[in-house]
């Protein structure tokens, strides 16, 4: 028997492409549609609003577009306070639990919006104490109340902003012609205006920084200020420090000409770190001092080094405990307004996964899969440039310190 629904939509609906995303999905999933309403902003900075009659073949066949078309910011009409059901047993959650998107959420309560906190995707919101809380299945204890359904349940897309730059979301293709100059500066501007305003910048990197020689850039980066949390794995800190003590990494010199026994050089650096039981310890020694490690630790921010099976060692500040790591990882990116991705693949689908997507997401890597397969993965506000990160992080550096000197000038 043929089912129908009235879904409602508010915002910049045509140029950010919402409307033609939520009529396509109808479509493709076998529904048909009929416009009620439709107010087009008539200026720059109005939002629309529509009204949609949803039909499908029967509840079931509703139901499954009604909740793809709720992940595009679409709701219902008729508005009712959300649903819930308690948690049988920790990590148990009950059927047709509400799963989150990596958009800001709200839910109805008691007749009135509560916030989703610390929103990102593939969790469930539990309720307590009036508050609506983003909680991992791994969270999940037995009595929790958790969000059943998408019945008051609000999810708000990004538009797109009413200025083009690089840094709007339309913009996440992903390719190597872009004119990578104009992003470096760009990217510069946006780094210095977010620290002006005391926002918060995310660094997630793998080794190839180390390799490719661009390390004394991002430490630069730390040093003043610039970067608040760096997220990496055991083989960047253990290939940091073999720079620092040997001029190595994998063995091979700043010149890239391979160094006779040096492909040891990463273990006699896991084994200094060893003997002085930490790398703090082995900066209050003497024994380290530079490099990307060095200068986190010394400008105190938050520094999560998490493990893998590939590990050699690890460094004792590694967090061996992947399920630990990761909720490390997603504490320490609370509050984040903008995350650079430097060379590496897993850690920065890893971090997108817990990034919402207001996050201003930026992937560098000369490997064009990294960045598609960051976007297919759900962080589909990241914007990827295909280049050496040897070549654009010093230059990333240059700019910033231009751009700062410039200011300084201008107050004079």
């Amino acid at each position: 028997m043929r089912e129908l629904a009235e879904i409602e939509m508010n915002g910049h609906l045509i140029d950010s492409q919402m409307l033609a995303k939520v009529l396509d999905k109808i479509m493709d999933m076998g529904g048909e549609f009929e416009i009620k309403n439709f107010r087009i902003g008539l200026k720059k900075n109005d939002t629309s609003y529509i009204q949609i009659t949803v039909a499908g073949e029967d509840g079931y066949h509703l139901d499954r577009i009604l909740l793809e078309l709720h992940a595009l910011g679409a709701r219902m009409v008729e508005m009712v306070d959300v649903k819930t059901e308690i948690a049988p047993r920790d990590m148990v959650v009950p059927r047709g639990f509400y799963s989150t998107t990596n958009h800001p959420t709200y839910v109805r309560y008691q007749g009135t919006w509560v916030e989703v906190e610390h929103n990102h995707m593939d969790c469930l919101v539990v309720l307590e104490d009036g508050r609506a809380i983003c909680t991992p299945i791994g969270h999940i204890k037995k009595g929790d109340r958790v969000v059943i359904g998408t019945a008051g349940v609000k999810v708000v897309p990004p538009e797109r902003p009413r200025q083009k730059t690089y840094f709007e979301f339309m913009s996440n293709d992903v390719s190597s012609e872009r004119p990578s100059c104009e992003l470096v500066r760009q990217l510069a501007e946006e780094i210095v205006r977010t620290k002006k305003a005391g926002g918060k910048i995310a660094v997630v990197c793998g080794p190839a920084l180390v390799h490719t020689g661009a390390a004394p850039s991002l430490a630069w980066l730390i040093r003043e200020g610039y970067i608040d949390v760096l997220l990496a794995g055991n083989a960047v800190a253990v290939h940091d420090i073999e720079r620092q003590l040997f001029g190595t990494s994998l063995g091979m010199n700043c010149e890239g000409n391979a160094i006779s026994g040096g492909h040891r050089n990463h273990l006699y650096a896991i084994s200094e770190i060893m003997a002085s039981g930490s790398i703090k310890n082995a900066i209050a020694e003497g024994k380290l001092k530079g490099g990307i490690i060095y200068e986190a630790i010394k400008k105190g921010i938050p520094c999560i080094l998490a493990g893998s099976i590939r590990d050699d060692g690890p460094l004792p500040e590694v967090i061996t405990n992947t399920v630990e790591a990761k909720y490390a990882m997603d504490k320490a990116l609370q509050g984040v307004e903008m995350t650079i991705m430097l060379g590496t693949m897993l850690h920065s689908i890893a971090v997108g996964n817990l990034l919402p997507s207001f996050v201003k997401t930026i992937c560098i890597d000369i490997n064009p899969a990294t960045v598609t397969k960051l976007m297919d993965r759900g962080s589909a506000q990241a914007i990827g440039l295909v280049t050496d990160i040897g070549i654009f992080l010093p230059q990333l550096v240059k700019e910033i310190d231009g751009q700062e000197a410039h200011h300084e000038n201008l107050l004079k």
